[in-house]
């Protein structure tokens, strides 16, 4: 296995046992992801900063407020790996209201988009960034109708960070979307395709690309590997920004799932296939940093990566979520 590979699966591992014991009653996977983050940095994870983070939150918000829902300990887990985290989070609330304001609707989704947005702009830029995540937002609506939704608004605003036009962007996401249906099972669900045409047109891909991730995709479950599901298959748009060998990338998948589940707190009852499939793709695409076709990513590797995969993942917990509210309410 890649040496920088068993480094970060080795300290992931440590990092979600560090949370895991520290923190008993916070979401399982958005701590997960609050390890990932530390991780990807190459840091052994700081629950003492994390918790006063924490704190810092719920001084600012009120009781009912979205940022103290599912994802409250990743934000503080992000918070506490930056110099200023009092200025960091102003400026998130500043930004949510004002996503807010253009008509985005309360939820996990925009507190993740507002914190993108102020983690990667100055003050002067926030209006304008708020704007064209509502372009991007409005463009992708008119081509995608039926397939958008609050889970949209993490790429809306990650798409409204880049260079790319709104109308362009969206021109092209529709191509790349239309290539990835004529390509993908039908089954796997047309919101799903979208979200990975969203990423190809963000790490600059093209529709020509897709025959790229099928050939992948192929290989992939020859080595009994499934990320052509729900909550993986923008995986394979991450994983199509590296310029690696497909028989490379499947084994080193391979012996990261089965070496993420042999750690304690990552087996069958603890966490989902998909959930642990995406830890390893973020894992493995960082320990190719070097080896990479994409310029988004060449230019901020972490960042760039991690956004990608926390937008699937938060997908996948407020799915998550939304299941177990509705078997508590059944059984009522």
């Amino acid at each position: 296995m890649n040496t920088i590979l068993q480094e970060k699966l080795s300290l992931f591992a440590e990092n979600v046992g560090e949370i895991r014991n520290n923190f008993i009653w916070q979401e399982a996977s958005a701590k997960r992801m609050a390890a990932l983050i530390y991780t990807i940095d190459g840091k052994h994870i700081n629950t003492d900063a994390i918790r006063e983070s924490h704190r810092m939150i719920k001084d600012e918000v009120g009781a009912f407020s979205t940022f103290r829902g599912n994802l409250s300990i990743y934000i503080a887990a992000a918070l506490s790996l930056v110099s200023n985290p009092h200025k960091l989070l102003a400026d998130t609330l500043h930004i949510y209201d004002l996503l807010k304001a253009q008509g985005f609707w309360a939820s996990d989704y925009l507190v993740v988009a507002a914190f993108e947005i102020a983690v990667n702009t100055d003050n002067a830029s926030h209006s304008n960034i708020v704007s064209r995540t509502r372009a991007f937002y409005d463009e992708m609506k008119a081509n995608h109708r039926f397939h958008i939704g609050q889970d949209d608004y993490i790429f809306a605003a990650m798409l409204a960070l880049s260079d790319i036009d709104p109308h362009a962007g969206a021109v092209k996401m529709k191509r790349v979307f239309q290539h990835i249906r004529g390509e993908f099972s039908a089954f796997i669900g047309k919101g799903s395709m979208l979200t990975l045409a969203q990423m190809m047109v963000l790490g600059g891909s093209t529709e020509d690309c897709v025959a790229n991730l099928t050939h992948l995709s192929r290989i992939l479950r020859k080595h009994k590997i499934k990320l052509d599901k729900a909550y993986t298959l923008a995986s394979l748009g991450v994983l199509g920004l590296l310029d690696t060998d497909h028989y490379v990338l499947a084994n080193e998948i391979a012996e990261a799932r089965d070496f993420l589940r042999g750690q304690k707190g990552f087996g069958h009852f603890s966490i989902t296939t998909q959930e642990l499939l995406l830890y390893a793709v973020s894992l493995i695409t960082i320990a190719h940093a070097d080896n990479c076709s994409s310029g988004l990513v060449k230019a901020g590797i972490a960042t760039s990566v991690t956004n990608l995969i926390i937008a699937q993942q938060v997908a996948l917990i407020v799915a998550m979520s939304a299941a177990t509210t509705a078997a508590a309410s059944s059984s009522c």
